[in-house]
């Protein structure tokens, strides 16, 4: 069957993508480094010897530096300890190129301790910028009083269009050394750190200098500082901590992946949610995301497949809620709408949406609408309903009509209340914030309708329970990824919500049995078994 062709595909990329990650983790050793330090072939590590470095970090405003003109030493850690981890905060002054939209560049030299770098013939050093350039989050104003939440607006930002970037300052530096005395095969270097290496000939054997790193996972989105024109010092906080040759290898390749969805059009802000998961997370626990995050993929696609393959099938509605279908249809409209206003990772945004689609197509079936074309104008019709589904409907009419008196007041003074406390960047925003509020704190409720249905027919054998079952084990997979991904406090409560709504599902299903032996809608029953054609002498 198709699902089990799914199934199997995804069997293989899961299999795929383990052995890449163990090619990335696990680096061959050279064969006759057990030979001695004359081998040949091999690539031996200069931080064996054991040699004192000191750390030295510049700053310039040019991407070359040829000599120490025009530089500024922030940071000069004389007795430098490859294993001892540390973090310090240092005032960088800011030139004035840099704040008219320059960038500002740090140097990190590391090299031979009472030597200045430039006259050392076995530093090593590398080159990131200090400054990004980002578009600045909307001013959140008072809709009623105008009042902005910093009371003050200052005013180049009034003439700074909201959609222009502007530089932002990386207010965190994040460095390591590979520490593993590895030696590595020089006829099959690994590319990814072949880069960062730099080797020199030390009488006849071939050695590696350290090997530094900056981790530019570690540069949040909520570490970045705007740059003004009077700014003149900055803080910048230079933390430190040694690093193995595995973690080093997948480090790199994570950030490559970042720089790849950057160039195909990642907003920073989107990135930064990759990067988060990454960065907050432990190595171990990042290896079960992935597992979860593929499963999750996979349940997500079996949940639509399903869900459209029942509805595309279903003739009746007969022991549905269309006010429950109604609803699930303008709630998921108002999440995805809240989670693109508030500029939610394409993680979460994606799936939204097309799980929005698919409700509004699940809309036009509940309602039995067909649309025909006169010209260019559209007709719609509505079909009618038989007796069994008038009762259905009759049934679910009333437990709306009771829902209503709990839920309009507490939805339209929630409402009031965020207008009058809570500030938006506009009208927009505050309407669909109150509308996904109410959605997130009553939206269980709007599902009793389908429970108060369930609970007159005595029945739950119409529901799409292979799409609900896909749709649990989402449920609880969200469940662990609102605690990594970034997102709307709100929309992380709802995933809790959820649980809670479909072990009342389960219990009505054990509560009502499905009497297999009952005719459904479509004239089959679970106990008739396909009638072979007899075989023709």
């Amino acid at each position: 069957s198709f699902t089990s062709l799914v199934v199997g595909v995804f069997a293989v990329y899961v299999a795929h993508t383990c052995w890449v990650m163990y090619g990335i983790v696990y680096t061959r050793p050279c064969p006759a480094a057990g030979s001695g330090g004359g081998a040949a072939g091999c690539v031996w590590p200069y931080l064996a010897r054991r040699p004192k470095l000191q750390l030295s970090v510049y700053t310039t405003t040019r991407s070359n530096i040829g000599a120490e003109s025009n530089i500024d030493l922030v940071l000069n850690v004389e007795d430098f300890d490859i294993e001892s981890k540390f973090e310090r905060t240092v005032n960088v002054s800011v030139p004035k190129k840099t704040r008219n939209n320059g960038t500002l560049y740090a140097y990190i030299f590391l090299h031979h301790a009472g030597i200045l770098p430039w006259h050392d013939s076995k530093q090593v050093h590398i080159v990131s910028p200090l400054t990004t350039y980002m578009v600045p989050k909307p001013e959140e104003i008072n809709l009623l009083t105008g009042e902005s939440a910093t009371q003050q607006i200052e005013a180049e930002k009034q003439t700074n269009a909201l959609d222009e970037p502007v530089s932002h300052w990386r207010s965190r530096l994040t460095l390591n050394v590979m520490v593993e005395d590895f030696v590595f095969d020089g006829s099959s270097l690994p590319a990814d750190v072949h880069r960062y290496m730099k080797m020199v000939q030390l009488g006849k054997t071939v050695h590696y200098l350290p090997i530094l790193f900056i981790d530019q996972l570690s540069n949040r989105v909520k570490d970045l500082m705007v740059i003004n024109r009077s700014t003149t010092e900055l803080p910048l906080t230079v933390s430190y901590d040694k690093i193995s040759l595995g973690k080093l290898r997948f480090w790199i390749h994570m950030q490559d992946a970042v720089y790849s969805l950057q160039q195909f059009g990642f907003s920073e802000k989107d990135a930064d949610e990759v990067k988060g998961i990454f960065v907050d997370t432990n190595l171990y626990f990042l290896a079960l995301t992935f597992f979860v995050a593929a499963f999750h993929l996979l349940f997500d696609f079996l949940a639509f497949k399903n869900d459209i393959s029942f509805w595309k099938k279903k003739r009746s509605m007969i022991g549905m809620s269309t006010k429950a279908v109604l609803w699930r249809c303008f709630s998921t409209v108002v999440i995805f709408l809240f989670l693109l206003d508030e500029q939610t990772s394409l993680l979460v945004l994606i799936p939204a949406g097309i799980g929005a689609v698919i409700e509004l197509w699940k809309v036009k079936k509940a309602l039995k609408m067909t649309i025909k074309w006169q010209g260019l104008r559209p007709k719609i019709q509505f079909g009618t309903y038989n007796d069994s589904e008038k009762k259905t409907e009759e049934y679910d009419t009333q437990a709306m009509k009771y829902l209503s008196y709990l839920l309009y007041p507490l939805c339209i003074g929630g409402a009031g209340y965020s207008l009058l406390n809570v500030k938006y960047k506009s009208w927009y925003s505050w309407l669909i914030n109150s509308f996904v509020n109410g959605v997130y704190a009553f939206g269980f409720l709007f599902m009793l309708p389908q429970l108060f249905v369930n609970y007159k027919m005595k029945s739950v054998a119409h529901l799409p329970w292979k799409a609900f079952t896909y749709k649990a084990f989402n449920t609880f997979i969200d469940d662990i990824f609102a605690f990594i991904i970034t997102m709307p406090t709100s929309h992380r409560l709802a995933c809790f919500r959820d649980d809670v709504v479909f072990l009342v599902y389960l219990y009505q299903r054990w509560l009502y049995p499905v009497d297999k032996s009952r005719v459904n809608e479509y004239g089959e029953s679970y106990e008739e078994k396909p009638k072979k054609k007899a075989h023709r002498e």
